[in-house]
Order: structure tokens, then C-alpha cells, then sequence
């Protein structure tokens, strides 16, 4: 085709289709640990362990900066002993309560969503206020209902946080 300058013009091109990709099936090795992990017995475990991982980590840190009392009469190495004491203290009181938490958080959350077969916000509002009622159930009634309204509510600003970033 030519325009009125006599210049030749391409034709227009057909609309280029997107690419699209063939449907991958899961292998029976991927389909295995799928099943594996929705198991609440085995989900519940493993939130355990790391929870307690993520405890002993923060107990080392913030027994670290614990400082004693009487650090002016002491000498380093009664200082430095301190310090490690209490690190092993901290770590360890941190690593249950967090390896606690994490378990029954998961626990509570895989079992509501089995049975409302279902995955969104109000299984994490019941788990953070079952987690949250049961850590503060030592306390009386008052505090296991504050403490079940306030992890359930931590709970879901955590959620909300990690689905706008993710």
C-alpha cells in the first residue's frame, strides 16, 4: 500500500494471542506433602518448633541487654557470667511461652478451618482468641476474655499486614 507521498505503509499485523501455559498437575511427591502438611497434628508441631526458635532468639537478644543491678560493684567477669545467666533464663521462658503460642494458634486455626472448610479472617479472629484466652486463663475469667480479645485482634492486624505485603 502506498500513502499520498508515495511512501509504501505496512499493512496492519494481526493482534499477536498471549502465550498461554500449559496446566502443570502436581507430582504424587508434591500432592504427599501437601497432604502432610494439612494434617493439624503435624502443622501444629512445626509452629511449635519454630515458635520456640523465634522465642530463644528474642530471649538471647533482650537478655542481652538486661543489666545488673549492682553493675557498678561488679567485675567483668561477674558481669559477663550475669549476662549469660540471664540470656539462658530469658531464652528459655521466651522459647516455651512462644513454642506454646505458636501451638495452639495453629492448632486452634487448622481445626476451625476443617470444620468450616473455609480460609479467611474469622479462622484467624477464633484461633487468636482461643490462643489468647488460654494463655491468660490463669489469670480468671477478666483476663482470659481480655487476652482473648486482644490476641484475636493482634491476630488479624498481623494477617491483614502479611496479605498487603505479600
Amino acid at each position: 500500500m502506498a500513502d499520498a507521498d508515495g511512501e509504501a505503509r505496512e499493512a496492519p499485523k494481526a493482534e499477536e494471542k498471549p502465550q498461554i501455559e500449559p496446566l502443570r498437575l502436581p507430582t504424587p511427591e508434591e500432592i504427599r506433602g501437601q497432604d502432610i502438611w494439612n494434617n493439624c497434628a503435624v502443622r501444629s508441631v512445626v509452629s511449635g518448633i519454630m515458635g520456640g526458635g523465634l522465642g530463644l532468639f528474642m530471649g538471647l537478644f533482650l537478655g542481652a541487654l538486661d543489666n545488673p543491678i549492682m553493675q557498678d560493684e561488679m567485675t567483668t567477669k561477674q558481669q559477663f557470667i550475669y549476662t549469660a545467666k540471664q540470656m539462658g533464663r530469658r531464652s528459655y521462658s521466651s522459647a516455651k511461652a512462644f513454642a506454646v503460642m505458636g501451638f495452639v494458634f495453629s492448632a486452634a486455626e487448622c481445626v476451625v478451618e476443617k470444620a468450616r472448610a473455609k480460609h479467611d479472617t474469622t479462622n484467624t479472629v477464633v484461633a487468636g482468641c482461643v490462643t489468647g484466652g488460654a494463655i491468660s486463663a490463669r489469670g480468671g475469667p477478666k483476663a482470659a476474655c481480655v487476652g482473648c480479645a486482644g490476641f484475636a485482634a493482634f491476630s488479624v492486624a498481623i494477617e491483614k499486614f502479611l496479605d498487603r505485603h505479600s
